[in-house]
């Protein structure tokens, strides 16, 4: 089976809705999309750091229940486990407050050895965190070597915006490591400015392979050479919209593995492929929307395995 490593900070969620607690569950980009693989029975490795507290206990059990291998985490000692209070809108989209207490060694693991069957999944502030980043460096560099797909969802919050410049030369890096950027128009108005689909697939063409840009309930667009596909997104009433993007990226990585993709065919996959793919992540997007869960139900993958 395949391998799928997701790299990525661990976050307890606790979530308000009109002043009040209405949902709390382990979360963090990646260990959303982690999760949601898991239950799908995909073999996956959640590579981050946690404390070794109730909290962090919490969250290896989840985990592990989930089918995710903590082979890779770093369970830290004497510093709590991090925490993200989410405030949701009139919409049900959400506002963070973080509360996070590192350790001064951050990420003290010994990276797997990988082969070309492998995908990486990794983004969001944990990607350019320069402390992160001295580590995860040598691990992207590894994956290009040994060809395994690269995928990087930059996630880039408003938050940092003032900050951009900092962190650029680690973002642009990023960019040069990816096979497949999966990004919002959120993100590339942020880091350059882009306007549209076209501004955002110039600034990363020569960078990465493939570029699949969402719009929140506009269609998501997929570019690579010569050629830019369209696809409707189902309109919907969210109850919340946390998880959404993360589950998106659970389902293009579904897709990958069950197309059969891996870097050798990436550019050249047809049109049927694609698009098998895409509405893939469309539907676990769409479905995680509607509860407070930031990942596929177990009901959903179950669906999902069955038909497959």
């Amino acid at each position: 089976m395949r391998r799928i490593f997701a790299i990525g900070e661990t976050v307890f969620d606790i979530i308000f809705k009109n002043g009040r607690p209405v949902a709390s569950t382990p979360g963090g980009s990646m260990l959303n999309a982690a999760v949601s693989l898991g239950r799908l029975g995909l073999d996956v490795y959640f590579i981050s750091e946690f404390g070794k507290d109730k909290v962090g206990n919490i969250v290896d059990s989840f985990l592990n229940e989930n089918g995710v291998k903590t082979n890779y985490t770093h369970h830290y000692e004497n510093h709590p486990s991090s925490l993200a209070l989410g405030f949701l809108d009139k919409n049900n989209n959400a506002e963070y407050s973080f509360y996070k207490h590192y350790p001064e060694k951050r990420l003290d693991i010994t990276f797997p050895q990988l082969t070309r069957e492998d995908i990486i999944v990794f983004g969001s502030f944990y990607g350019i965190d320069p402390a992160i980043h001295v580590r995860l460096k040598p691990f992207l560099q590894h994956a290009k070597a040994k060809n395994a797909i690269v995928i990087y969802d930059p996630n880039f919050r408003a938050s940092h915006v003032s900050e951009l410049e900092i962190y650029r030369p680690i973002m642009m890096g990023n960019f040069g490591f990816a096979d497949i950027v999966k990004g919002s128009d959120e993100d590339f108005a942020y880091i350059f400015g882009a306007k549209n689909i076209e501004d955002a697939w110039q600034a990363v063409k020569d960078m990465c392979d493939i570029l699949v840009y969402t719009a929140n309930k506009d269609n998501v667009r997929l570019s690579l050479s010569g050629v830019q596909d369209s696809y409707e997104v189902t309109p919907l009433q969210p109850v919340s919209t946390i998880g959404a993007g993360d589950t998106f990226n659970a389902g293009l990585i579904y897709g990958l593995v069950t197309q059969d993709i891996n870097r050798d065919n990436l550019k050249t996959m047809n049109t049927d492929r694609r698009t098998t793919i895409i509405r893939d992540a469309i539907r676990f997007a769409g479905h995680v929307c509607m509860s407070y869960d930031n990942y596929i139900s177990k009901e959903f993958a179950n669906k999902i395995k069955n038909i497959r």
